[in-house]
């Protein structure tokens, strides 16, 4: 049986000439801030992460995790015993997308008061779909979130 994940070719090739487009090629997936943010914060088991971000699935989560641990992002550590036990933790490297993460937070809170009616806006007209856009949790303030009506 063919690897599903082999079966993908890209349309566009990855464009390495540029910093900026490799760090866009790390960050490429909807919800692989959160994932990272969440790993950092302690949640590191695949149950956890998943009840945290409970609006992504599973299969969704599980591509994003791996996508991460291939780029050297994260590390997946699996257990020998029953049941069976993973858990995520970052690299290095993973670390040093934290700060980033956290100017990155700090510009849209900053920004918020423009930002959010805009986004508002743009959630009633009949192309978007309603929901809110996922947020990064720090402590008790949840950073990025953007709510849509």
């Amino acid at each position: 049986m063919a690897d599903i994940c082999n079966m993908y070719q890209r349309k566009l090739p990855v464009e390495l000439d540029c910093g900026l487009h490799l760090f866009m090629e790390v960050m490429n997936g909807k919800w692989k801030l959160n994932l990272i943010w969440c790993i950092y914060t302690g949640i590191k088991r695949p149950g956890e992460l998943q009840r945290r971000l409970s609006k992504a699935s599973r299969r969704l989560l599980d591509t994003q995790l791996k996508q991460l641990v291939d780029q050297g992002i994260i590390t997946k550590t699996i257990f020998n015993q029953r049941p069976p036990k993973v858990e995520y933790e970052l690299t290095p490297l993973g670390e040093t997308l934290i700060p980033v993460i956290e100017v990155t937070a700090r510009w849209g809170e900053a920004h918020r008061d423009v930002l959010e009616p805009l986004f508002q806006s743009l959630a009633s007209t009949p192309s978007c779909s309603s929901g809110s856009l996922p947020g990064l949790r720090c402590g008790t303030k949840e950073y990025g979130t953007l709510r849509r009506r």
